[in-house]
């Protein structure tokens, strides 16, 4: 159902069923599609108002249809990712779009810095099916395991999945060794079995900083 058409483009190939996506990613499709925006993120209201509360902006919308669709975002790469049973945590706004029946909702992710447009709470995506995320630049997929935990940048971060602890821990990163950083740099530390996408570019953050 979801293929890539490029490294860019996203292909949806539809028989009647709906896919969620980012609302506006749409750039065009054949056959008969349906569009409908959906309220907080389709999660209803208690997603709506966890994310005003938040601050994390995530506008999806549905579309249903006979024919291919295809989605993009700003050039953005697109890693395809397969879920069986378990749960995909990924910033908001690297998320292009899920199969319809995928549910997605927000989990509490602890006191970290905020990536403009998202706030303490990162999207989870669960069930059986596909998802779409979005990197700038090719993402690289990190394994973690009990004998090598990672440490991340959180304006690197894009998403995991496994059975991975997160934690937050002060730290020196190049921006404030560059003078650029406004407070105490932070960096995400995860632990336990699982994979991280990181993108090779750093998104626009409060200086990554607590």
């Amino acid at each position: 159902m979801f293929r890539l058409q490029s490294s860019k483009v996203l292909a949806v190939d539809m028989t009647g069923d709906a896919v969620k996506a980012k609302n506006g990613s749409m750039v065009a499709y054949d056959g008969e599609m349906a569009f409908k925006k959906l309220s907080g993120g389709g999660e209803g209201l208690r997603g709506m108002v966890t994310r005003r509360l938040t601050g994390e902006q995530m506008t999806l919308m549905e579309v249903k249809g006979h024919g291919t669709c295809f989605f993009a975002d700003r050039a953005s790469e697109i890693n395809l990712v397969g879920l069986r049973g378990e749960t995909l945590y990924v910033e908001s706004s690297n998320l292009l779009a899920t199969d319809g029946g995928l549910r997605t909702g927000t989990t509490f992710t602890g006191m970290r810095g905020a990536s403009q447009g998202n706030g303490l709470f990162t999207t989870t995506i669960e069930g059986h099916g596909q998802a779409a995320i979005m990197s700038d630049g090719p993402a690289l997929l990190l394994r973690v395991s009990a004998q090598y935990p990672l440490t991340v940048d959180p304006g690197a971060y894009v998403a995991h999945q496994g059975n991975l602890r997160q934690s937050f821990q002060s730290g020196v990163t190049f921006r404030t060794l560059m003078g650029e950083g406004g407070g105490e740099a932070f960096q995400i530390r995860f632990e336990g079995d699982g994979v991280v996408y990181v993108q090779p570019s750093e998104r626009n953050t409060i200086a990554g900083d607590v």
